[in-house]
């Protein structure tokens, strides 16, 4: 999947509105959560290798503690694993939650053009609060957690119910995810995705999927193209 050229043509519509997805797109927090896994899994004994990424990186809380009880064979309950992994990965966005390059750049050139924007988070209710109260809440209209729809990413509830809630189709909807997870939930809601990889992992690929390297190499113009409806 080719990166993408930044676009010349500054009279290029604006996006509808941008879904961001929250760890690792616009905060260093996947670090965070790879590390909050891998204490756990050292303490049972199965230390994290590559082979555990898909199953860690932009998963939901409950869904890493089942990995983790499966394959370490534990008796601790799944329900203790993810507190206990909840617990360890609040902590960590406690003490540390910083922008990625470009992310507040970016938000602020959308709300200065005027364009909408949602946080949608597989992160619990309380990780997206603890983010936010650093980040700072205003700079979107929606903010989603994982508790907010039955099934989260890779589902692709959490960008429908975004989508919904602003009021537009998903097919107008620009998402921006660094996860293959997130990925798939966004295109699976119908949304064009702007991937910008937080770890080197294999994206996705598909004809409304774009990879860059960074958000700082995003501007508006690229976002309106790359938000743009297909024709037909």
């Amino acid at each position: 999947m080719p990166e993408s050229p930044r676009p010349d043509d500054v009279t290029s519509p604006l996006p509808a509105a941008v879904l961001f997805d929250m760890d690792g797109t616009l905060v260093d927090t996947e670090q965070l959560w790879w590390q909050a896994a891998a204490e756990l899994a050292e303490e049972l004994r199965h230390p994290l290798t590559d082979a555990d990424a898909p199953e860690v990186l932009g998963q939901a809380v409950e869904h890493t503690a089942a990995h983790l009880h499966r394959v370490s064979g534990t008796d601790l309950p799944e329900a203790e694993l993810a507190h206990r992994l909840g617990e360890s990965f609040a902590g960590k966005v406690a003490a540390e939650t910083v922008p990625r390059p470009g992310a507040l750049a970016l938000l602020t050139a959308l709300r200065e053009a005027g364009v909408p924007t949602a946080l949608v988070s597989a992160s619990p209710r309380r990780v997206v609060d603890l983010v936010l109260s650093t980040l700072g809440r205003d700079w979107f209209a929606v903010t989603l957690a994982a508790e907010d729809t039955v099934r989260t990413k890779p589902a692709p509830d959490p960008y429908l119910a975004a989508a919904e809630r602003l009021g537009l189709e998903p097919a107008v909807c620009l998402a921006v995810e660094d996860t293959p997870t997130g990925v798939t939930s966004a295109v699976a809601a119908g949304c064009a995705v702007l991937a910008v990889p937080s770890t080197p992992v294999a994206m996705p690929e598909g004809d409304r999927i774009t990879l860059l390297t960074s958000l700082e190499q995003a501007d508006l113009a690229l976002l309106g193209k790359l938000s743009a409806a297909p024709v037909g």
